[in-house]
C-alpha cells in the first residue's frame, strides 16, 4: 500500500468537500427566512406526541468499535503470532443486569445500568465513497450526505429551531467537548456544528472546556453591570450597522441579533449558575470526573436539569487520537473504557434519580464500527485508511480493530420512552460482523429521535426554493419496535 498516495487522495477529498461546503454556507447566508413546509403542500403533516423533552447525545467520536463496546464477539486474548482473522473482540463479554446481555469488559459499571437501555446493534451506514471521518460525522449529525448545495443543520439545531427551549434563558443547543480549532480537520468539524440556513440563534453554544463553562456566561472580571451593558449595546450597533448586507440576508443578520440578545439574557440571569461544575458537591464531581468527557457529562446533566433541550458530549475527535484506533488499538480502547464507563452509567443514575430519566433521551453513538481486516463492509470498494497491513499479531499495537467498518454498529438509547433492557437487531457472530436483524439506517435511527422528541420525520422548511426535511427527503422511518 502507498501510504503517501493514500494520503494525497485523502487531503484532495477533504480539499474537494470543504470548497463544495464553503459554498454551500455561503448560499445559506444569503437566502432568506426558511420557511416551514405547509400541510397543503405536503399532507397532513401530524407532529407526534413526544416521548422526551430533551436529548442529549454522547458523541464517541472516532469510530467506537461494535465488538470492543457493545457487541462482543468470540474473544481472543493476546499472543504473539496470533492470526488476524481470528481477532474479532480484545475484550472478554461480562454480564449486565439484563439477562442474556452481554457487553465488553471495561464497560462495568454501564453494565449495571443496561435494565434502562434500549440496545441497537443493527445501525449501518453507507460507505460514501470514501470512510472518512469528516464526511461520516456530517452525515450523522445533519442527516445528510455531503456536499450538499445548502448549508444543512445539525439534528440539535432542528430540535432548537422546531422545539425551542425548555427554559427560554437557556441555550436550546449546547456543544461541549470539542475543540474547533487547533486541531485537525477544523473546517471539517465546523461544517456541521452549526445551524445552517436556519441562523446564528439556533447554532450551538461550543464548550470544549466543561470545567471553563462558567467563565463562558460571565461578563469579564471587574465589569459591572451598567459597562457590561453598554458594551452590549454598542456591540448591537456595530453588527447591525455593518455592511454586511452585501454578504449575508436580512433574515440572517436578524438571527445574528437575536443570538446577541439570547447570550445577554443568559449572562444576565441566574441561570448561568447552571454552568458552574464548581457548586456540585466534591464527591459528585468525583464520581464524573475521568476527564473531560465525564466532566462534560455531569454537565450535560446540569444544562438539561436547567432546560437546554439539546445537549452533545463528545469524547472529541482529533485524527488518531481517542477512538481514532488505527494503532495500538486494544490499549486505547481500554483506555477510552475508563473514561466513558463510569460517566455514563452516573448521568444515568443522576437523571433517573431526579425524575428526568423517562423525559431525556439519552443517545450514545458513533459515526461507524470498526475490524482489524476490512475496511468498509463486504464488496466494498472504498480506500483502505489504515496505517498498516499484518496478517499476524507480532506486537500489542497489532493487537486490536482499527479499521473503519459500515456494516454494524451498536447505537445505546436510555429514556425518553425507549424500552428497557431491550435488544434490537443483531451482527452475524463470524466475520464478516454485518447486521443480519433488523438494520437501522441514520436516517430511520433520525426519524426514531425525533420522533420522541414529537418532531415528524417529514418536517421541512423551503429553503432556496425548495423544501428541505429532517429526515432525508422526509422519508425516514421510525423504528416503533424500540419504543415503550
Amino acid at each position: 500500500m502507498n501510504h503517501d498516495s493514500t494520503r494525497q487522495d485523502r487531503a484532495t477529498i477533504r480539499r474537494d468537500f470543504l470548497k463544495q461546503l464553503s459554498a454551500a454556507s455561503a448560499a445559506a447566508w444569503m437566502s432568506g427566512a426558511p420557511q416551514l413546509v405547509s400541510a397543503a403542500e405536503e399532507g397532513a403533516v401530524k407532529q407526534p406526541k413526544p416521548t422526551a423533552d430533551a436529548c442529549i447525545l454522547l458523541w464517541l467520536a472516532g469510530g467506537m468499535a461494535a465488538p470492543e463496546t457493545f457487541d462482543p464477539k468470540k474473544y481472543t486474548p493476546f499472543e504473539k503470532g496470533i492470526s488476524v482473522d481470528s481477532m474479532l473482540s480484545t475484550f472478554p463479554a461480562i454480564d449486565t443486569n439484563v439477562d442474556g446481555l452481554k457487553i465488553c469488559a471495561g464497560l462495568e459499571n454501564v453494565a449495571q445500568v443496561m435494565d434502562r437501555a434500549t440496545l441497537i446493534r443493527s445501525a449501518v451506514q453507507p460507505d460514501l465513497g470514501s470512510i472518512l471521518h469528516s464526511r461520516h460525522q456530517y452525515h450523522w449529525h445533519t442527516g445528510y450526505v455531503p456536499p450538499q448545495t445548502v448549508a444543512c443543520p445539525h439534528i440539535g439545531a432542528w430540535m432548537a429551531k422546531v422545539l425551542g427551549a425548555n427554559n427560554p434563558v437557556m441555550p436550546p443547543f449546547i456543544n461541549i467537548g470539542q475543540r474547533l480549532e487547533g486541531v485537525g480537520e477544523k473546517e471539517e468539524l465546523k461544517a456541521f456544528t452549526t445551524a445552517g440556513f436556519f441562523g446564528s440563534e439556533f447554532g450551538p453554544m461550543n464548550l470544549p472546556f466543561p470545567e471553563d463553562a462558567a467563565a463562558a456566561v460571565r461578563p469579564p472580571q471587574g465589569m459591572n453591570a451598567e459597562r457590561f451593558a453598554n458594551r452590549d449595546r454598542l456591540f448591537r450597533k456595530l453588527v447591525d450597522q455593518t455592511p454586511q448586507r452585501d454578504y449575508m440576508s436580512d433574515y440572517q443578520q436578524e438571527s445574528m441579533l437575536r443570538s446577541l440578545d439570547n447570550a445577554y439574557r443568559l449572562l444576565s440571569s441566574k441561570d448561568r449558575n447552571a454552568f458552574d461544575l464548581s457548586l456540585e458537591p466534591k464527591e459528585v464531581v468525583e464520581r464524573y470526573d475521568t476527564g473531560r468527557f465525564g466532566r462534560g457529562c455531569l454537565l450535560a446533566r446540569r444544562l438539561v436539569e436547567s432546560g437546554s433541550r439539546f445537549v452533545e458530549v463528545t469524547t472529541e475527535y482529533v485524527p488518531f487520537l481517542h477512538w481514532d484506533t488505527h494503532a495500538n488499538g486494544h490499549e486505547t480502547t481500554a483506555r477510552m473504557h475508563q473514561e466513558i464507563d463510569r460517566p455514563i452509567a452516573q448521568l444515568v443514575l443522576d437523571l433517573e434519580e431526579r425524575g428526568l430519566l423517562e423525559r431525556t433521551l439519552v443517545i450514545v453513538a458513533s459515526e461507524f464500527s470498526r475490524d482489524a481486516i476490512m475496511e468498509g463492509k463486504p464488496g466494498s470498494n472504498a480506500n483502505d485508511q489504515t496505517t498498516f497491513k499484518v496478517d499476524n499479531v507480532t506486537e500489542m499495537k497489532h493487537y486490536g480493530l482499527h479499521r473503519h467498518f459500515t456494516g454494524g454498529t451498536s447505537v445505546v438509547m436510555f429514556g425518553g420512552g425507549m424500552k428497557r433492557g431491550f435488544i434490537y437487531g443483531e451482527t452475524a457472530a463470524e466475520r464478516p460482523l454485518i447486521a443480519t436483524k433488523d438494520p437501522v439506517s441514520v436516517m430511520d435511527l433520525h426519524a426514531t429521535i425525533m420522533t420522541a422528541m414529537g418532531i415528524s420525520p417529514r418536517t421541512g422548511f423551503h429553503i432556496e426554493g425548495r423544501p428541505f426535511y429532517v429526515t432525508q427527503d422526509g422519508k425516514g422511518k421510525p423504528v416503533m419496535d424500540l419504543f415503550a
